[in-house]
């Protein structure tokens, strides 16, 4: 089949054009969001409209969901299949999540439960995966000087949310809300493997939080997004996710020699080493293998599914430390291909116990990667993709 691969610059979207390609598909790329960051919807539905009307093809694909190419592909009548890799994706809740046209397949089943029923026969769950190949090329073909370079004890790649948490734009709360929300963070930040926010916020607590948070962020079309789920996942979500990542590195790097890959401001963290960017294909995998622990701090707002982070680690045969998540299991043996810790004193614990268990911890990841070869790549996800969006 020929497809149209509509990109924004995903850190997956190499890989998954690999696979594609190794299935025997033909992709035509449209890269023009990568280059101009300002382009509009309006703008994009023109140059998308031109390219079908000039090479017409079987179906569009993107990471994450893109209303405009949803009205697109329904004029067209053409199906538009995409994967998310994020979450929140606030652009779900778009009513265009409705037409008969999307093949929407969500990594984590929370979002799946959560908007199934707008479209119940075309949007499914569907884990995300790694191009192990492509790892494992680059981690051979790297010299000593590369190796020693990005070896470590201890080491974590990705934000902090510092600098971007939309919470923090809260201006003067009452003692009341301040004590109540912090209160619903303290303990959701300690719960692993379920998401209590926003069962626990009344519509109340919803109205004060939005006085209190200038431009309170709101779908800019009809769509189907409240906003408890709104404040629940995109505002105290990110916010609890740095809370955790600050606590857990905190507490680390009091002990050992941790390594920090970020953009983020790392100042109120003088113990840990911050290493600035890891670039994607070429140092991240190595990173990922020469660490003795990687460390994965799964965000808040990812209520159930397993992320990018954890599929790519293992794809570089790397060992795995990580928080639980409800689809851990489902995907992996627990304790046998990589470790979960169950709170910051059991994390602590667990990443002195490897780190003093070499042996384990190799046979560890390990297995992890060959569970990664046989079940979690590309090629075995997208032939999955295809036969359900095409049944």
């Amino acid at each position: 089949m020929k497809l149209l691969f509509y990109r924004y610059g995903s850190i997956c979207e190499p890989d998954i054009i690999n696979g594609f390609q190794e299935l025997g598909h033909t992709i035509l790329q449209m890269t023009e969001e990568i280059t101009n960051k300002t382009l509009d919807p309006q703008e994009a539905v023109k140059i998308v409209s031109q390219k079908l009307f000039e090479q017409p093809v079987d179906f569009v694909f993107s990471m994450n969901f893109y209303p405009f190419l949803s009205e697109v592909c329904n004029i067209f009548q053409i199906p538009y299949l995409c994967w998310t890799v994020d979450s929140p994706v606030m652009e779900l809740f778009a009513t265009s999540i409705s037409h008969p046209w999307n093949r929407i397949f969500l990594f984590d089943r929370a979002q799946y439960d959560e908007i199934h029923s707008y479209n119940p026969k075309h949007i499914f769950h569907l884990p995300l995966a790694v191009n192990v190949e492509q790892k494992q090329k680059t981690i051979q073909a790297s010299s000593d000087k590369l190796i020693h370079k990005f070896s470590s004890d201890i080491s974590f790649v990705g934000s902090l949310y510092t600098e971007k948490c939309p919470y923090d734009k809260l201006s003067k709360p009452s003692e009341y809300l301040s004590g109540y929300l912090n209160g619903l963070m303290e303990a959701q930040v300690r719960i692993y493997g379920g998401f209590i926010i926003e069962d626990l916020l009344t519509d109340e607590i919803v109205q004060e939080f939005k006085a209190h948070l200038p431009d309170f962020f709101s779908y800019p079309s009809a769509s189907y997004l409240t906003d408890k789920k709104t404040m629940a996942q995109f505002y105290m979500g990110s916010k609890i996710s740095s809370m955790e990542r600050l606590r857990a590195l905190k507490l680390l790097s009091n002990h050992f020699s941790v390594d920090l890959y970020t953009a983020s401001d790392t100042s109120c963290l003088p113990c840990v080493n911050n290493r600035g960017l890891a670039k994607t294909l070429e140092e991240m995998p190595l990173i990922f293998h020469n660490s003795k622990i990687n460390l994965n701090f799964t965000s808040k707002s990812i209520r159930s599914g397993v992320p990018l982070r954890i599929f790519d680690i293992l794809g570089c045969k790397g060992f795995a430390l990580t928080n639980f998540q409800l689809e851990l299991p489902e995907l992996f043996a627990l304790g046998e291909d990589l470790v979960c810790y169950e709170n910051m004193e059991d994390l602590l614990y667990k990443t002195d116990y490897f780190l003093r268990h070499e042996a384990e911890r190799r046979q560890i990841a390990e297995n992890g990667f060959q569970t990664i070869k046989k079940y979690h790549t590309y090629p075995i996800r997208l032939e999955k993709m295809l036969h359900l969006a095409f049944l």
